[in-house]
């Protein structure tokens, strides 16, 4: 069974080797209510930016832990960085892709507002709706043992995506017409790789327009069309393969 992983504040976790503190709040509950972990258990804590606490249970409370640490160390980012913008699935598919890419090592997910996205985020069910995919991104991390947690941007237009290809060291965009694999694509040692994944609807000409103008190359991810949902896990599979980071 592998350790489980927890949240915790970076100055709770700075402590050498020998210090003790309390895991409380939604987290200590959780693991000392839910995971129900007892002295002498091992739990790794993290910032969600590197920093982990390898931590044992000294003593378990009704809703928190005394935990004792027993190793500390930073681990570096990964690079090159993977940033999937994701155009806004139909319904709760959106989580699904946050939590397929979180789990998938993806670095940056970004909400797009595509010209043909059913789903539209406005006011406050846009507010909902990140908080969602935050929330997605996080437990999704903790499940996967991730170390660094994946930033879930607020939402994007096209322009916005379009600086970010244009800032890329390597922009594409998933189209099942392109002529060019993804598979093939020399990739960058470092810098950020942004991958932009359409809606249920497609991406616009006007929208393919725009990013080939901001540098980025429409690529083929396979044979096969593939859920607005699923494609992102697919595309940051090949790539981590092929970056090494995998």
């Amino acid at each position: 069974m592998s350790v489980p992983v927890f949240l915790a504040e970076r100055a709770d976790l700075a402590g050498a080797a020998g210090t003790e503190f309390v895991l409380g709040g939604p987290e200590g509950r959780h693991a000392a209510a839910v995971r129900r972990l007892r002295a002498g258990e091992r739990l790794d804590l993290t910032d969600g930016a590197g920093l982990v606490a390898e931590c044992v249970v000294v003593e378990a409370g009704k809703d928190s832990l005394r935990v004792e640490v027993l190793r500390r160390h930073d681990l570096p980012a990964p690079s090159p960085r993977l940033v999937v913008v994701q155009g806004l699935p139909k319904g709760d598919r959106g989580e699904l892709a946050v939590e397929m890419m979180t789990e998938a090592g993806v670095d940056v997910i970004v909400p797009w507002a595509a010209a043909r996205c059913v789903t539209q985020w406005k006011g406050e069910r846009a507010a909902k709706a990140l908080a969602r995919w935050r929330s997605t991104a996080r437990e999704a991390g903790k499940q996967s043992r991730r170390f660094h947690l994946p930033e879930v941007t607020e939402l994007a237009t096209t322009a916005k995506v379009a600086g970010l290809l244009s800032a890329a060291a390597l922009g594409v965009v998933l189209h099942e017409e392109a002529a060019l694999a993804l598979s093939g694509l020399a990739l960058p040692a470092g810098g950020d790789i942004v991958v932009v994944v359409g809606p249920e609807g497609g991406i616009s000409p006007e929208e393919i327009t725009a990013f080939r103008e901001a540098g980025a190359s429409p690529v083929l991810l396979g044979p096969t069309v593939l859920r607005t949902s699923t494609a992102g896990v697919v595309a940051a599979a090949v790539l981590q393969a092929r970056s090494g980071r995998w």
